[in-house]
């Protein structure tokens, strides 16, 4: 491994930032006109660009660096973190697409308060807005890894040059900007990282060597990382995908229901193939480079590039994060303003669209003050599945099980799923129970609770109190 010279330096940053500008000058010219194109691209958007948004929700900055890191230690298993998003999709489409589209909604807390009230919507918003935080603090990390290592610059300067830059993309955008340049980041990136995987097995002289020479687990299905957890990711990554803001965001987008169908089916055959090149990547990189810290897996095969091929090569890293952080704080910002700013203020539609870009730009700067305390990348996105996936359970509940049709009981619910799986994380997940177990049964087991102890006492004191 070699490090870049002056000249060199000189020409990559030269590459990315021509394509930022470019990019930047594409967002501005497709920018937002109005409220409408900013939360839901007027419903006009196509499947397939939806399928890429899609996509690019669950392989963006923080799952690419971070499915490569855990490859470098754990193993290929490391893409199931990835393959996931792939199934999760056509069961998205299959179970909820329909249901939630035809609420007429953009945000997944005021689909549920149809069937359990304002409380429970704004309670949703502040779970979903605390876990989308910590996912774009991932990508912030994941981001100024990879810019870290080409600039020879310190990782909160790179984050902050990760901030601004994509605070740029979604707070002029919105989604109807972020949709169509998402397009361009999206083939920009799915060629970078072939093109990192072709790198790769050249150095390492193909999958033979390292076979040969790596420990068995690192080409076992469940590595040195275990069926519990592979399970584990894939009941968070599933269960994720059925409440995250930005998916629903973007099938509200599409024409019609059936439309929001074919665009989880794009996401499937999307997410597949990068799901394991960026695994083998992580794995390749054990091989050569064995005593890096593993968080640069993916982006030290840079170094190996001549200066012009590494210019474009890291274009593509940035433009995954570039990806990743737009279409989060979008999410963020847009849950914002309508289940919280709009409700509460009432405004006229253009101060609407003006405080939603404030609130934008507040929004794209807020995760840099987390971004030195989340080393492990992987995990933290794991966890913030775990959070969204205790929503989901609400919600299937919600569309599935009407006799739990309590407002009381979901609020307990989402509140105490949340503070216990937010405990159960920090504290490193006890007795070597994921996180994610507990997200997934103490929603449901809480709602069972009141159903059986709390809701019998509660009829019984009202009717008391009536006689």
């Amino acid at each position: 491994m070699h490090y870049f010279g002056t000249m060199d330096t000189i020409i990559i940053v030269s590459i990315v930032v021509l394509y930022i500008l470019a990019t930047s000058w594409m967002t501005y010219f497709l920018r937002s006109k109005n409220n409408s194109d900013f939360m839901e691209g007027s419903r006009a958007v196509p499947a397939i660009v939806v399928g890429i948004l899609l996509m690019t929700e669950y392989i963006g900055a923080k799952s690419t660096i971070g499915t490569a890191q855990s490859a470098f230690d754990n193993g290929i298993a490391a893409s199931w973190s990835v393959i996931g998003a792939a199934i999760g999709f056509p069961l998205f489409g299959l179970l909820l697409v329909k249901k939630i589209y035809n609420t007429g909604e953009i945000t997944i807390s005021a689909a549920i308060a149809q069937k359990y009230g304002n409380s429970t919507k704004n309670l949703i918003s502040i779970i979903m807005i605390y876990a989308l935080i910590l996912v774009n603090v991932g990508n912030y990390i994941s981001g100024a890894a990879a810019i870290s290592t080409v600039l020879q610059i310190s990782l909160p300067v790179a984050a902050f040059i990760t901030a601004v830059v994509s605070t740029f993309y979604f707070a002029f955008g919105g989604l109807k900007g972020v949709a169509y340049v998402t397009i361009v980041h999206s083939g920009v990136k799915y060629f970078g990282v072939l093109f990192i995987l072709g790198t790769a097995l050249y150095l390492t002289g193909g999958f033979a060597p390292m076979i040969e020479q790596m420990p068995p687990h690192y080409w076992t299905w469940d590595g040195s990382i275990g069926a519990g957890t592979i399970f584990a990711w894939l009941i968070g990554t599933i269960g994720s995908i059925f409440c995250t803001q930005f998916v629903i965001q973007a099938i509200s987008s599409t024409k019609d229901a059936k439309s929001a169908k074919r665009a989880c089916w794009y996401a499937f055959f999307f997410c597949l193939p990068i799901a394991i090149a960026i695994a083998v990547i992580g794995v390749c990189a054990k091989f050569l480079h064995p005593d890096i810290k593993s968080l640069y897996a993916l982006p030290v095969f840079i170094q190996d590039m001549n200066p012009f091929m590494a210019g474009i090569i890291t274009t593509s890293l940035v433009a995954s994060i570039f990806i990743s952080v737009s279409t989060v704080a979008l999410a963020i910002a847009s849950l914002i303003v309508k289940d919280f700013y709009v409700p509460y203020f009432k405004p006229t539609q253009e101060k609407e669209f003006k405080a939603t870009k404030v609130i934008s730009v507040i929004v794209g700067f807020a995760p840099l003050l987390l971004v030195l305390a989340f080393p492990e990348v992987l995990k933290l996105s794991f966890f913030t599945r775990a959070i969204r996936l205790s929503i989901t359970i609400v919600a299937m509940i919600a569309f599935y099980l009407p006799f739990l049709n309590s407002t009381r009981a979901a609020n307990m619910a989402l509140i105490g799923a949340a503070v216990i799986t937010s405990t159960w994380f920090y504290c490193g997940d006890p007795l070597g129970i994921n996180n994610m177990y507990v997200a997934l049964l103490s929603p449901a087991i809480i709602m069972l609770l009141d159903k059986l102890l709390i809701s019998p006492f509660v009829k019984a004191k009202t009717k008391t109190d009536s006689l």
